[in-house]
């Protein structure tokens, strides 16, 4: 005979469960995006423009993150549109990560002798 509080407490948690409007959620991540742009643009333009190379070559790491959040939500097939926007955003960041990239190789190549 099963225990009985096994089938009761996910019932009695069940109703006090927030559920929140999708407004509201929207406007928070509306929120949460229009910060971190600030915050960036902030950040970006307080850094010498002797450094922006290798700042740019360091966020490969930063837009790596980016390709799994991107594959994230391109793999959850909650819509179409979800999953054609997370498919964008995994093309976007790649192209960002293999500029770094380019960016970096094309920097070292400066320190690098001549050949004749």
């Amino acid at each position: 005979m099963p225990h009985m509080t096994h089938l009761v407490l996910p019932q009695l948690f069940a109703d006090a469960v927030a559920v929140e409007d999708p407004a509201s959620r929207f406007i928070r991540l509306l929120t949460v995006f229009l910060l971190a742009m600030w915050v960036g643009f902030e950040v970006i333009t307080k850094v010498p423009q002797r450094l922006h190379t290798p700042l740019t070559s360091g966020s490969n790491a930063i837009s790596g993150i980016t390709v799994v959040g991107a594959l994230v939500v391109a793999g959850a097939l909650s819509t179409g549109v979800s999953t054609l926007l997370g498919f964008l955003a995994v093309v976007l960041a790649m192209i960002n990560v293999v500029g770094g990239f380019v960016v970096t190789h094309r920097m070292l190549e400066m320190f690098n002798p001549k050949k004749k």
